[in-house]
């Protein structure tokens, strides 16, 4: 059995770590990469996971998964995508495993209704991820690994087990998964979710659609809404689950809430770029929207705080040719673990979905040339909450549609915030987006 940390150099891992596209500190300082810990799972083929723990210059440390993997005496940093390594997973999830070591124990869990896996399952690659790595085994199930570990169960899984407990057909059913329970770190280390075949990504759809039959995205934008609604009334349904029992929006919680969107507007406008024509709409207006935010904090209050998706828009979703599916419970990844956990409205799933639809209505010219309707995003926004108010149990909402447009207005802003800062630093041709959403906010009435 090989000494795994032996075929591994620090400055080799010191290297190849900043440079893997789900490494979340790209822009930080590596001051020290370190194999923690190596928690075997398998001696043939040899496979184990690897803790590495990156620390910065500030003091601070992130823990990463690495599959090792040994094959003819080599060791392969990323293991995951090899089909002899991948098979032991697969092996140890469908045999619900337990694998010691001294640092603790993985265990593996595998749902009664989960689909089978052959002994030797074919492997693939699932493309297009930034945060996390995925493989498709035997063409029926993806298997997620989580990267970056925080101590405590990743929302993802509880998510996914809550939901398919209660058997909601519009996700990719929860088929298992593993953890660490450690002395050092207890956390979820990956998930497996039955493979949707027929999906269409809900993005790629709504650009298609826009240049060809805008009405026809509308229609599917109201059976949207039904979905995230009853998605919504099902999550806050069961007040045994301490996890999951809704608790009463309070105006200390409110208070908490626009405090903290309120310093995000005053940091990002202190540092607007002067002579930028994109930002002249609300250049200078940064006392005016957070005098905005201020009056929608009074006029929202009440309603109930539940477990949401936390990262909702139209590319977290998949369009089957029978219904709608919500992929991605992670919630933002960039957030600690405890904030992607933490109960809020309903509503702020709600406004990351609108703010989606002000974003595809603009991509599609950028992206595909074809100038939508001028009204498209105010319709696709009026037939997305009709249909999500037919579904939702009101009483997780604010009473009264003047408290709900509030606190609407101001997850959206909060949204639409987060992307100034984000097109600034990235995109600088979509800034426009953003800040018609702002200027938007600052033209309506206050309810």
């Amino acid at each position: 059995m090989t000494e795994l940390d032996s075929l591994l150099a620090q400055d080799q891992l010191t290297q190849w770590l900043p440079q893997q596209r789900w490494f979340a500190s790209k822009t930080r300082d590596v001051a020290e990469v370190q194999l923690s810990d190596v928690l075997r799972l398998s001696d043939e083929p040899e496979l184990a996971i690897g803790l590495i723990s990156a620390r910065f210059h500030a003091g601070t440390h992130e823990f990463y998964q690495l599959l090792l993997g040994v094959e003819n005496g080599r060791l392969a940093l990323d293991a995951l995508t090899s089909q002899p390594h991948a098979a032991v997973l697969a092996r140890l999830l469908t045999e619900q495993a337990d694998c010691e070591s001294e640092s603790g124990t993985v265990s593996f869990h595998w749902e009664p209704d989960a689909p089978p896996l052959s002994a030797s399952p074919s492997v693939r690659p699932m493309g297009g991820e930034q945060s996390n790595s995925t493989v498709v085994l035997d063409d029926r199930v993806a298997l997620k690994a989580f990267r970056r570990l925080e101590a405590g169960n990743n929302p993802e899984q509880e998510m996914l087990r809550f939901l398919s407990d209660r058997d909601f057909p519009n996700i990719a059913a929860l088929s298992g998964w593993y953890e660490l329970r450690g002395d050092t770190l207890s956390t979820t280390l990956g998930i497996a979710q039955a493979l949707i075949h027929d999906g269409r990504d809900g993005w790629e759809l709504a650009l298609d659609e826009l240049s060809s039959n805008p009405d026809r995205f509308l229609d599917r934008l109201h059976e949207l809404g039904e979905v995230i609604g009853t998605m919504h009334k099902l999550l806050g349904s069961d007040a045994s689950d301490p996890d999951f029992a809704p608790e009463p929006s309070t105006p200390e919680g409110m208070s908490l809430l626009t405090a903290t969107i309120d310093e995000d507007i005053e940091r990002i406008f202190l540092r607007l770029p002067d002579g930028v024509d994109a930002l002249r709409p609300i250049q200078g207006r940064g006392e005016e929207i957070r005098d905005r935010l201020q009056m929608m904090s009074h006029a929202g209050t009440g309603g109930q705080l539940i477990r949401h998706h936390g990262d909702l828009h139209l590319g977290q979703t998949l369009r089957t040719p029978d219904r709608w599916v919500i992929l991605d419970f992670e919630g933002e990844p960039a957030r600690p673990l405890t904030e992607r956990r933490r109960k809020r409205s309903p509503l702020r799933d709600v406004a990351g979905m609108l703010r989606s639809f002000a974003y595809v209505a603009s991509a599609s010219a950028l992206l595909r040339g074809n100038d939508v309707p001028e009204d498209w995003e105010a319709r696709a926004r009026d037939t997305f909450l009709d249909g999500y108010m037919g579904r939702v149990d009101v009483n997780l909402l604010p009473p009264g549609h003047a408290a709900v447009a509030s606190v609407l207005g101001i997850y959206e802003l909060e949204k639409a915030v987060y992307e100034l800062r984000y097109e600034l630093d990235n995109r600088p041709e979509w800034v426009p987006i953003p800040v018609a959403g702002i200027e938007r906010i600052l033209g309506e009435d206050i309810p």
